[in-house]
């Protein structure tokens, strides 16, 4: 289990709704400082955020980062990318990649990069934010991404065990941000996805299914392809 009373947080894409939430709930919890890093890192009222620029898609600023945040503790790789449309064969080649960079090879990539200095560490961890959608492949790249993630994470876990450090994986469907403004189905208040990951780092646990979508798909890993996807069932 990890505390997050003075830890040290790194929180990728800090200024989305979500992102906000964990800045500000891990300094409720305790933490010592919070690195609140984005493309272009916005101006916070609290000297113990730390504004960061980060880039996931960019190597080089995935060094800088790990070269401006030595103290680090607890790595929450949150930015992600969305689709305009759910058809992978409808997507453009530019969302494609974007999508792969941002959501499974920056993350990734972060983590590479940090494990080294957590693994020398007491109290660490690295949350990743999946998606219910890595189990239900209806928004195309975007679902294909999260899955990959998934996958990552756990190897991630596996292999950083040895050295203390938890790793958690985050599975949720919508949350109530500008990302998933476009869905009239029931959302999460990013407030309380916070909290329930924060409890769940505490108390030690590797993953967190954060609403009854995640329940319900993960539960439907083991059914046949037609059940989980009716419409390969009907026949001409």
């Amino acid at each position: 289990m990890t505390s997050l009373n003075g830890a040290v947080v790194l929180v990728t894409g800090a200024n989305g709704g979500i992102g906000t939430h964990f800045v500000r709930e891990a300094l409720a919890r305790g933490a010592a400082k919070v690195y609140a890093t984005a493309r272009t890192p916005r101006g916070w009222d609290d000297n113990r955020i730390v504004p960061l620029t980060l880039d996931v898609t960019d190597p080089a600023s995935i060094r800088a980062a790990l070269a401006a945040a030595q103290d680090v503790t607890v790595l929450i790789n949150n930015a992600g990318a969305s689709v305009s449309t759910p058809g992978i064969l409808a997507h453009t080649d530019e969302e494609i990649r974007r999508n792969v960079e941002t959501n499974f090879l920056g993350p990734l990539f972060l983590a590479r990069a940090f494990a080294p200095i957590l693994s020398a560490k007491d109290n660490a961890a690295i949350i990743d934010i999946h998606s219910a959608l890595a189990w239900w492949a209806v928004a195309g790249i975007y679902s294909a991404t999260k899955a990959a993630l998934w996958s990552a994470t756990n190897s991630l876990r596996l292999e950083l065990a040895p050295a203390g450090v938890q790793v958690l994986g985050v599975h949720v469907g919508y949350v109530d941000t500008a990302m998933a403004a476009h869905s009239t189905e029931p959302k999460v208040d990013p407030a309380d996805l916070v909290a329930s990951v924060f409890e769940a780092l505490e108390a030690g646990e590797h993953e967190v299914l954060a609403d009854q979508t995640s329940v319900q798909l993960k539960a439907a890993l083991s059914a046949p392809v037609d059940y989980v996807y009716p419409q390969l069932a009907v026949r001409p």
